[in-house]
């Protein structure tokens, strides 16, 4: 970020030389055109990646970080940063209509038409809510983004450096040919711990819904297939001849088999670890936050974050009593 001050600077002293001011729009178009830093070009080196190759992004909203993924030389995925998010708002949860303040789960797609040079945000892009998902169970609400500047409203808010590094990531990849980047948004990190803490929260089957994609992604570490049916999630392709509608029943579904085998296998896994942590005692919780949260490394740093006073306290633990949460069957082949 040193340097694209340094940039901008030049650029200032440059219109003052030549008798006359810098607009806002050099700056804005220098922040959407600086070029990535030669750390992060090392950091790509140094992974087997370039900047050139595909990107897929994961989000979490409990540990409020967000993760930049590229595809490495064997068309694998390799984590190429985690930042630590400034703000996210709302509760644990799917986003449902327009203004309840929830940052959204689920999987989402950027594309070049999401890149938006001109934010009001210093940078942002669209991760494109609602998708048919959401469009199957009526949620509304629009120009859900990543962005700059600690202020959220249903969006993901990182720092002004942030956005600057990986919004050039996301455009030199769709530069290069990406068509569309995935975005993984979840509640949490998928681990038997949260999971056995949450068991009982409302939003239990759709968080495991995710979660299977979540492992397919572990298991493979390429992009995930995503479809709609049913008003579910499915990772799977329909057979030929048949589509998939996002409120209509699923028609069968021809899975990996090469790949769900281990999908079910790690799913077997993690359900042991959750059984085993409730026979140890694991009270089942629901946090219930005044309004979303930031990752604790930027507390008490930005002065102009959007609701301070909803940050203080964190987030309360609410112990839960009464049966687990309904568990969604899976549409597909089991």
């Amino acid at each position: 970020m040193v340097s694209v001050r340094r940039g901008i600077a030049a650029v200032a002293v440059s219109g003052l030389l030549a008798g006359c001011a810098v607009q806002e729009a050099d700056i804005k178009s220098y922040r959407a055109l600086a070029p990535l830093g030669a750390d992060t070009l090392a950091l790509m080196d140094a992974k087997h990646t370039t900047k050139a190759a595909p990107v897929l992004i994961r989000a979490y909203k409990k540990e409020a970080e967000l993760e930049v993924w590229k595809q490495a030389a064997d068309g694998r995925f390799v984590l190429l940063k985690t930042y630590p998010m400034c703000r996210w708002s709302g509760q644990l949860g799917p986003k449902v209509r327009e203004g309840d303040r929830q940052t959204p789960e689920g999987f989402y797609t950027v594309t070049q038409g999401s890149m938006n040079p001109n934010s009001a945000y210093y940078l942002s892009f669209g991760i494109g809510f609602p998708n048919a998902y959401d469009r199957a169970w009526g949620r509304t609400g629009n120009a859900i983004m990543v962005h700059g500047i600690c202020s959220s409203a249903g969006c993901f808010s990182m720092t002004d450096p942030q956005i600057q590094e990986i919004y050039a990531t996301v455009r030199e990849a769709l530069a290069a040919g990406q068509h569309a980047i995935q975005v993984q948004s979840f509640p949490f990190r998928m681990t038997a711990e949260n999971l056995a803490r949450h068991r009982l929260d409302p939003n239990m089957a759709f968080w495991r819904e995710l979660k299977h994609g979540a492992d397919h992604f572990e298991v493979t570490r390429r992009e995930v297939p995503v479809g709609v049916c049913g008003k579910h999630y499915v990772f799977a392709s329909p057979k030929p001849g048949d589509k998939l509608d996002a409120t209509a029943a699923c028609p069968p579904l021809e899975e990996d088999r090469s790949v769900e085998p281990q999908v079910v296998g790690r799913e077997t896994r993690d359900l042991s670890d959750v059984a085993a942590l409730v026979a140890q005692g694991t009270k089942p919780i629901q946090l219930v936050y005044q309004d979303g949260g930031q990752n604790p490394v930027f507390a008490g740093r930005f002065p102009d974050v959007s609701r301070p006073e909803a940050l203080e306290a964190g987030p309360r633990e609410v112990v839960m009593t009464g049966p687990p949460a309904a568990v969604a069957k899976r549409p597909g082949l089991r």
